[in-house]
């Protein structure tokens, strides 16, 4: 097969969507597929771009100047259809195009698509309601929402309208939100959701596109060779590691602020930058806090560290839909503590750690559990390990290729 991805979220990001398409092009290049990816990016020699090229990763027309915070900016959809016709005619011959994230490189590929009479299927990573709500000031959200709904139905058709209510958009600006994801995916001929619980919001709020679960894979290049049982003794010091982003939508000031409770001796590794990195510092000094921070790092390092580790904590609420720390984890034979019930879904059961809700206070009771009980570290790092295969990208890709070949044949 030939296909195409199309995401906003790829060059000069890190993160769970990038991993996941990276893993999911060398397993398809390793099955004998021809795979692109067109992204946005910042700017490139010439030099440089010839370099991505050899890979077949090419970089669409971007913003020089405007950014979002942490993400290269498109040109307008049009602008990227016209460069696309122009510099790839090769793609009227290809077999799919594979859509990740909603934004204008998101957008471009999904109405050339249909221009082309190929199939389109839409990746929804994301609970956009909850990133525009952790990145946007308060005053600012709704706004913000309505413009971006503008902006996103000038180039695909919003039939679809969320309303205010009770269940995930409670406010104006997440309704609007919730309108953009909704009527993106339906513009879609297959939406792929990495989760079961994501899919069915969606369902609720609108998506009448088919919908199928495609979980996200560890690249198998990468899968770390026999990982022993972490074993926490009584009285030893609990090493956690953090490496999500250090941002406000994954929460790691609550996380401090359950650091403080808490009635043991620990230490706690973040990797990875983001918007509140200073703050977290600051606060880790002020409280005297066990906290190493070390910035973005080469995976290979962190991998080093998580192999490490008795612990791994991703804590964001209601916002992460698969969560790729946690197969991360799983890999390495490593427990996870979360706070969110949907994650349960991600990672084998009886191998984590769950708070009562998400306040620092209970975090901090649900470590203080694990001080109290060392033993269960072993426990759950054992079910971590007799699962671990499951979570390889070569395992799962030929669930892909079987989702590809059935929507070709439409």
């Amino acid at each position: 097969m030939r296909i195409a991805f199309f995401s906003d979220c790829y060059l000069d990001l890190t993160g769970g969507i990038v991993s996941s398409i990276n893993a999911q092009k060398a397993a398809l290049e390793k099955s004998g597929h021809t795979v692109y990816i067109f992204s946005s990016g910042y700017p490139r020699s010439r030099e440089k771009l010839k370099e991505l090229a050899k890979n077949h990763i090419y970089q669409i027309p971007s913003c020089k100047h405007f950014f979002r915070p942490l993400t290269p900016v498109s040109r307008r959809p049009k602008i990227i259809e016209n460069w696309l016709i122009k510099n790839h005619p090769e793609l009227k011959d290809f077999d799919v195009f594979y859509i990740h994230y909603e934004s204008g490189c998101s957008i471009a590929g999904l109405r050339l698509g249909k221009k082309l009479k190929i199939p389109t299927v839409q990746v929804m990573h994301g609970r956009e309601d909850m990133g525009e709500a952790s990145l946007i000031p308060f005053g600012c959200r709704t706004l913000v929402a309505t413009l971006l709904n503008w902006f996103h139905s000038w180039y695909l058709p919003h039939k679809t309208a969320v309303h205010r209510d009770d269940y995930y958009a409670d406010t104006y600006a997440k309704a609007r939100m919730w309108t953009l994801m909704v009527n993106h995916a339906n513009f879609a001929d297959l939406v792929l959701t990495p989760s079961e619980h994501f899919r069915k919001k969606l369902i609720h709020y609108g998506v009448t596109k088919d919908i199928k679960v495609f979980p996200n894979g560890y690249p198998d290049e990468k899968f770390p060779p026999n990982p022993s049982i972490k074993q926490l003794k009584p009285g030893e010091e609990l090493k956690m590691i953090w490496h999500s982003r250090v941002s406000a939508e994954k929460r790691i000031m609550p996380f401090l602020h359950a650091l403080t409770g808490i009635r043991g001796k620990y230490r706690l590794d973040v990797y990875g930058g983001g918007g509140d990195l200073k703050r977290a510092k600051r606060f880790s000094n002020k409280h005297q806090l066990n906290v190493h921070f070390h910035g973005d790092t080469p995976f290979a390092e962190v991998q080093k560290a998580i192999l490490d580790s008795h612990l791994d904590v991703l804590v964001s609420y209601n916002y992460d839909t698969f969560g790729m720390t946690l197969i991360e984890a799983e890999a390495a034979g490593v427990p996870v503590f979360f706070c969110d019930p949907d994650m349960e879904e991600i990672i084998p059961p009886d191998s984590f750690i769950i708070s009562k809700n998400e306040y620092p206070e209970e975090m901090a009771k649900a470590l203080n559990f694990i001080f109290k009980h060392p033993e269960k570290i072993a426990e759950m790092s054992k079910i971590m390990l007799e699962h671990r295969d499951e979570v390889l990208i070569s395992r799962r890709i030929k669930a892909l290729e079987k989702i590809f070949n059935g929507i070709i044949k439409k």
